[in-house]
């Protein structure tokens, strides 16, 4: 399988689609991620799976919409954008019933086919003052 491919199987099928279990097919058993929003890492399929069950929880209409995709050795790089209404706990706030549209980038790296290794960088602050859980920044 390609690593584009599995790239957007992740997008697809896991975000989008809310097939946790794949998780186990498309990430390796000693996979370590790291995204922006969290300061620990992640780390193998199981944690995987906890981190996007989190997200779907808060936002369970969410889908993700891959923009750009460019693969060069053993690493592909997604830029993507991600709709959802927030109507689930989401860092300890209740829910807002607003919508909100950020984007992000994600680096994986692949071997053997299954992630290895990821970065992930997206729009936190723009997505909660979009819900109103953070201030504007004055326009100027």
């Amino acid at each position: 399988m390609s690593a584009k491919v599995i790239a957007r199987r992740f997008f697809d099928e896991v975000w989008s689609e809310g097939k946790l279990e794949l998780a186990d097919e498309l990430f390796a058993s000693d996979y370590i991620g790291h995204p922006s929003d969290v300061e620990e890492t992640v780390r193998g399929p199981e944690a995987v799976k906890q981190y996007v069950r989190a997200l779907l929880e808060s936002f369970s209409d969410l889908r993700m919409t891959i923009e750009d995709q460019v693969a060069e050795g053993d690493k592909v790089v997604t830029r993507w954008t991600a709709r959802g209404t927030h109507d689930g706990n989401l860092m300890g706030t209740e829910p807002t019933g607003r919508t909100g549209t950020v984007t992000g980038i994600t680096i994986q790296r692949i071997r053997d086919d299954k992630v290895v290794e990821g970065w992930t960088n997206w729009d936190v602050l723009g997505m909660l003052q979009q819900l109103g859980l953070a201030p504007q920044l004055p326009q100027g």
